[in-house]
């Protein structure tokens, strides 16, 4: 018989432990959250999150179709796609910037604050994008304040995913921890759905010359709209178990970031070479390859954009299940697998582009974002196990976008410069060469499905 059987028979006895809840009470050993909680922290998590790739994203699509000629008219079509790609890379470098900055306090002050204010600064810098004037009318100051506007962007999205993850892996039973952290990991390939769809409306209801001159300053502008949703939804959510306990223990890190890199430097640099072959995957094939099947091959935009939306309907399915999966053959394995995929299939991308078919274009971009959605599903919540609570938030983070610079800022400058100077193809054998670092990265790191957040 439990004590708390022996306390309602006997009523003169003290418990000895606390009385029994139901599964879904807040107090519940078996589960820290209540369903109610758990499903509104998901929510909360997904849409931010998708909020917060939709405003990257169309940046990504709006640099590969029109940027070029709107703050780069004076350069050639090469010199002008290359510094459309460096402003998209500036965001890049400075997400680790924004990751230190929002990790820093995401462990000191709570998660749930941070997360507002990355929000804020990610969602006003994307629709003030779609307010800034182009070179006729501002000259040199036009892409000038285009890269403020991305180093604010990359800040905000510096923050946004580590902080994302560690509210749903924090809140999330130990046993479906890759399950919930799904959640926040669905908000790329929906939030990259959206921008997509969002700009292939725009360029079918207005025609070409219309969009080019304004029609894809909307999507920028939608994001004033959609980060006054998120912020409502993000003030609802509540402090996450783990970190709450740190704080009533009075164990708070002072120099989180510092910490993480003393006591888990292999996991810092590890995990960021691991994460890295997401970013040449799916920045490759999201922002170059639209540049290469528009320009080279003299694919319609239209066409591409449609062709698009299926391979991020497999990103999503397979970032979702993949996710899922892990709870029960665990996340390292899985991602060993996506990684070897990905040393394959840079191998074959480019010369799958080359045949100019469709079928094969949707099978090419799918594939690589099909290995993107193998390692993104179970890093939400790898990633953040590897950290202990009192610098999750900064290890992650940090880790998490260091990766992004190598692999999101880099590399499709990489991709363009070696395709311009010698082919595509050796384009690709370059993502191979990054998925084949990935795959040593994650081999030479630990299996953390059965840890307990709570003791590390």
């Amino acid at each position: 018989m439990s004590s708390s059987a022996h306390v309602r028979t006997t009523p003169a006895s003290p418990p000895s432990s606390p009385p029994p809840s139901s599964p879904d009470s807040p107090d519940s050993p078996s589960s820290p959250s209540s369903s109610a909680d758990l499903r509104r922290v998901a929510t909360a998590s997904f849409i931010g999150t998708a909020i917060e790739f939709y405003d990257y994203y169309i940046y990504g699509t709006a640099a590969a179709l029109v940027l070029n000629d709107a703050f780069f008219p004076e350069l050639s079509r090469t010199a002008g796609t290359l510094a459309t790609l460096s402003t998209f890379a500036v965001g890049f470098a400075a997400r680790p910037l924004g990751a230190a900055v929002f990790g820093h306090f995401g462990d000191r002050v709570g998660r749930k604050a941070v997360l507002v204010v990355s929000l804020l600064m990610m969602g006003l810098s994307t629709g003030l994008i779609g307010l800034l004037p182009g070179y006729d009318t501002l000259g040199v100051a036009a892409p000038i304040l285009l890269v403020l506007l991305r180093i604010v962007q990359g800040l905000g999205l510096g923050g946004e995913w580590g902080g994302a993850a560690l509210l749903a892996v924090e809140h999330a039973p130990k046993g479906k921890r890759g399950l919930y952290a799904a959640a926040p990991q669905m908000g790329s390939p929906v939030g990259y759905f959206a921008a997509t769809l969002t700009f292939l409306a725009m360029s079918t209801l207005l025609g070409d010359a219309a969009f080019d001159s304004w029609g894809w300053r909307i999507p920028f502008l939608i994001s004033f709209v959609l980060v006054a949703v998120g912020l409502v939804i993000r003030l609802k959510i509540s402090e996450t178990p783990a970190f709450a306990k740190v704080t009533e223990q009075r164990e708070t890190a002072k120099a989180p970031l510092l910490e993480a890199f003393r006591v888990h430097p292999k996991e810092m640099l590890l995990g960021a070479g691991m994460i890295t072959v997401v970013y040449v995957m799916f920045y490759t094939a999201a922002t170059y390859c639209m540049t290469y099947t528009t320009g080279d091959l003299g694919i319609p935009k239209n066409d591409m954009l449609l062709l698009t939306l299926v391979a991020v309907t497999v990103l999503g399915l397979s970032t979702y299940f993949v996710a899922r999966w892990s709870d029960r053959v665990g996340r390292r394995r899985l991602i060993i697998g996506g990684a070897a995929f990905g040393v394959v299939w840079g191998l074959v991308l480019f010369p799958l582009l080359d045949t100019g078919n469709y079928l094969l274009i949707a099978v090419a971009l799918s594939g690589a974002l099909l290995c993107m959605g193998i390692i993104y599903g179970p890093a939400g919540a790898y990633m953040p196990e590897l950290f202990g609570t009192r610098m999750r938030y900064s290890g992650a983070g940090f880790s998490y976008n260091l990766g992004g610079v190598l692999g999101g800022a880099v590399a499709p400058l990489i991709v363009t410069a070696l395709s311009e100077n010698y082919s595509a193809t050796v384009g690709g054998w370059f993502m191979s060469g990054m998925a084949l670092l990935s795959l040593a990265c994650v081999l030479a790191l630990p299996e953390t499905g059965d840890r307990d957040l709570d003791a590390i």
